[in-house]
């Protein structure tokens, strides 16, 4: 399997750092942002022709990355 795309990583921390956000203060802003993150995730071309592995694949790549 070929490595995350950086865009896509960066998508996908940038997600969870608006999730953590929106948890601590609710906002409009906030949850369109979250939106906007999630469908560059989820439809990124990365994912065509595989998306349970790549899915897998990008959540042990971040955790990886987060993890001292």
């Amino acid at each position: 399997m070929s490595p995350i795309p950086d865009d896509l990583a960066h998508a996908q921390d940038e997600w969870h750092a608006t999730y953590r956000h929106l948890a601590a203060r609710p906002r409009t802003a906030l949850r369109r942002r979250l939106i906007s993150l999630s469908s560059q995730v989820l439809f990124h071309p990365y994912w065509q022709g595989r998306p349970s592995a790549g899915w897998a694949a990008l959540h042990g790549a971040r955790h990886a990355r987060t993890t001292p």
